[in-house]
């Protein structure tokens, strides 16, 4: 499993929400909804972002940009409009003086705006949480990054499209897999053509590579370093000093955030008994998982699966 591979399995759509937005000027969108990632793609006109440090980004017709939450951003149709509506968390839309508009403003399935036939059209998709699992790339990325028409994947972006205003048996499963695979692709691009954190070229390193492979495909197992050195044809001392030089970080202290992660993920994606997650992971016993994780995340293993907001401590 690579860093793109873990992004599928962290923020993985679940119940996505996505929406095709049809607008003409004046318009401006301020967007405080608190999601931990967002894609959206102009597919007709124009539209520019504006984000908390000052940034500004104009997007074309087949532009894909990607925002990493919760940092609130402005999108509009000039820099200069103000915001006249606000994307609330949970998606309620409203006035900026509070008036409800997510049905006055309804123009059929999975369609919202000011004009039928509007100027600009966008297609917004919102991972409404994110899995522990992808904290290590979430970091990575900026708050906004922009792919232009032409570097993105232009076949999954209209099907995504054609798909979003149907409404048929399991579509939301059909939107979620093509927002995925959108999102893979548009990362895929954006890293490939800007400077990527050293952690992501490590998988493609021979040595470290094949040992991130068996840390994260075998979470379980009980590694040492010496271990995993001989499984990858190194000495301990090599292996530990090139993994630590890419990755940012020892085998073992990735080891343990890997598991941690995987068990957050395991807590609120499955029903099973924290001493089964604890199994699954690595960890002899539920107390000792508990113990781990609340040192890692500052709450319990329980109150994590009940909603509670786990938090590195180190980040």
């Amino acid at each position: 499993m690579d860093a793109l591979a873990g992004l599928l399995e962290g923020p993985r759509a679940r119940g996505a929400f996505l929406l095709r937005s049809l607008l003409s000027p004046p318009w401006s969108l301020r967007i405080q909804d608190e999601s931990p990632l967002t894609l959206a793609a102009v597919i007709r006109g124009h539209a520019w972002v504006l984000t908390e440090g000052g940034g500004r980004y104009r997007m074309g017709a087949g532009d894909v940009a990607v925002f990493r939450g919760p940092q609130p951003y402005t999108v509009a149709d000039d820099p200069a409009t103000e915001p006249q509506i606000l994307i609330n968390p949970g998606q309620i839309t409203t006035t900026v003086d509070g008036e409800v508009l997510c049905e006055t403003m309804s123009l059929g399935v999975r369609q919202w705006g000011n004009d039928p036939a509007g100027e600009t059209v966008l297609v917004t998709g919102s991972y409404e949480q994110a899995g522990a699992v992808s904290r290590r790339l979430l970091r990575a990325l900026p708050q906004t990054l922009v792919v232009p028409r032409g570097r993105s994947d232009e076949r999954v972006l209209s099907l995504l499209v054609e798909e979003t205003v149907k409404d048929r048996p399991a579509q939301s499963a059909v939107l979620d897999r093509l927002l995925d695979l959108l999102l893979i692709a548009t990362l895929r691009t954006w890293f490939a053509g800007n400077e990527a954190p050293p952690w992501y070229h490590a998988y493609s390193d021979p040595l470290v590579g094949r040992a991130l492979r068996l840390l994260q495909h075998n979470p379980a197992h009980g590694w040492t370093v010496a271990e995993l050195a001989r499984e990858v044809g190194s000495s301990r001392a090599a292996l530990a000093r090139r993994f630590t030089e890419l990755v940012g970080e020892p085998p073992m202290a990735f080891l343990t955030e890997w598991r941690l992660d995987l068990a957050a993920d395991l807590l609120q994606g499955t029903d099973e008994t924290v001493e089964a997650v604890a199994r699954r992971v690595g960890y002899g016993s539920a107390f000792a998982l508990s113990t781990a994780f609340k040192r890692q995340f500052g709450v319990s293993p329980r109150d994590h699966r009940l909603g509670a907001v786990a938090v590195p401590t180190a980040d």
